[in-house]
């Protein structure tokens, strides 16, 4: 089995997302290795963080939008079908086994992004879409 190294993450999330982000006029990626690699995007009102999990060798974008009360976060998947871009969970690739899965991953998750951000352009609409989808949800004035 080959293995996916952070500096081929960055690489190939870079190549895959290029052209959403360009298109969408998102900024990033800010790429961090903490836990886990990732890299992020950022838009008005919305973060699509892309994160490589080397011990399940998968690859999964969520979606976090903050209000001025509370901050929501889900995966990319489920937006798209609370949107109804998708009809049914089972059309994205996670492996990130090799390089060759973890491109087919990136590039069909980018797909799902540019088909999702327009329905996130309207703040209300996007909350209420997210928590459609399942987003988990924190109280920013929690302590």
């Amino acid at each position: 089995m080959t293995v996916v190294f952070a500096k081929d993450f960055f690489d190939e999330v870079r190549s895959a997302c290029a052209s959403a982000a360009a298109a969408l006029g998102l900024t990033g990626p800010q790429e961090s290795q903490r836990v886990m690699s990732r890299a992020d995007y950022k838009g008005a009102g919305v973060e699509y963080r892309v994160r490589l999990d080397e011990s399940d060798a998968t690859v999964e974008c969520s979606v976090k939008i903050e209000t001025d009360t509370v901050r929501l976060t889900v995966g990319l998947e489920e937006l798209a079908i609370a949107a109804g871009v998708v009809e049914k969970r089972g059309g994205l690739s996670y492996s990130a086994r090799n390089l060759k899965q973890l491109r087919k991953s990136l590039h069909g998750q980018a797909g799902y992004l540019q088909r999702v951000h327009p329905f996130l352009a309207d703040a209300d609409a996007a909350e209420q879409l997210m928590r459609q989808a399942g987003a988990r949800e924190w109280n920013k004035d929690a302590p």
